[in-house]
């Protein structure tokens, strides 16, 4: 770096570091209250603005009027925003979890091993593997913590069951009560394959929200029509707008409807009903 650049730099710093100072004294003194950082930042958005209002000493024109006169020499900003994060290369663990600092992050159960990037914003913790986002977390300023999306494990606990009432994933996670009714039918009518078809329920909320699953689950649960792929029809046909079309053949362990054939007798009895 040249003589010339490291004073503008040095320059530059200080200039940064007096308009903190400013914010400091001016807009946090006394220190404000606000019921969330979205309120506090409203705030002090509102105070920089009435500060570009004002005329500095030996100035005729106000702060906002020199900074558009300044804004036509300024360079055009990069066409990719700045991503204010820190950004680290990691593995995910065995156990599909992610450690930034103190604390562990959990990816989706096919990334165990792989080589990720950890972007840590001021509220966020993104990870990404090959250019994708996997996971995104609200990031923890505890210690020895772990972080879990239950999502990240349904694929595992599909193949493995028995776990689920044990999977540490999964503890705290509050479901809508149509969710626990179901997984009651589906065990009680097929067992073990009915908590699998259970999973599969859940492995729905990969794709839709909570909000459209539960509503194809309450009305399964009324029809009834109590299987995964009765479910999942439910949810497309409330999404894409069109009735719905079960066809009970596939579901064997429903109880079917008889309907007799009409015969000409029937009629005669709502006629003499009638008379």
């Amino acid at each position: 770096m040249r003589p010339d650049q490291v004073h503008l730099a040095t320059r530059a710093k200080g200039n940064v570091e007096g308009l903190v100072g400013y914010a400091r004294r001016n807009f946090m003194v006394p220190v404000p209250r606000a019921a969330s950082w979205e309120e506090l930042n409203a705030h002090l958005l509102q105070e920089c603005r009435k500060r570009r209002e004002r005329k500095l000493w030996g100035h005729q024109e106000t702060i906002a009027e020199r900074f558009e006169r300044d804004r036509e020499k300024l360079l055009p900003l990069p066409p990719v925003p700045l991503e204010a994060c820190q950004k680290r290369t990691t593995r995910a663990s065995s156990q599909a979890l992610v450690r930034y600092e103190t604390n562990d992050y959990s990816v989706p159960v096919e990334y165990g091993h792989r080589q990720v990037l950890v972007k840590a914003f001021v509220w966020d913790v993104v990870i990404s593997c090959s250019s994708e986002v996997i996971a995104r977390h609200r990031r923890s300023y505890d210690r020895e913590e772990m972080i879990f999306n239950p999502l990240h494990y349904l694929a595992l606990l599909e193949q493995k069951t028995n776990a689920l009432d044990q999977a540490a994933p999964l503890q705290g996670w509050q479901l809508p009560d149509e969710f626990l009714e179901l997984r009651r039918q589906m065990e009680a009518r097929l067992g073990k394959r009915g908590r699998r078809e259970y999973v599969q329920v859940l492995r729905l909320l990969e794709t839709f929200s909570i909000a459209e699953v539960a509503a194809g689950v309450g009305q399964a649960l009324r029809l009834p029509a109590i299987s995964f792929d009765a479910i999942k029809h439910l949810v497309l046909c409330a999404i894409e707008h069109r009735p719905p079309r079960l066809d009970l053949e596939n579901y064997p362990h429903l109880p079917l409807a008889e309907v007799a054939l009409t015969r000409a007798a029937d009629y005669q009895v709502l006629l003499q009903e009638a008379v």
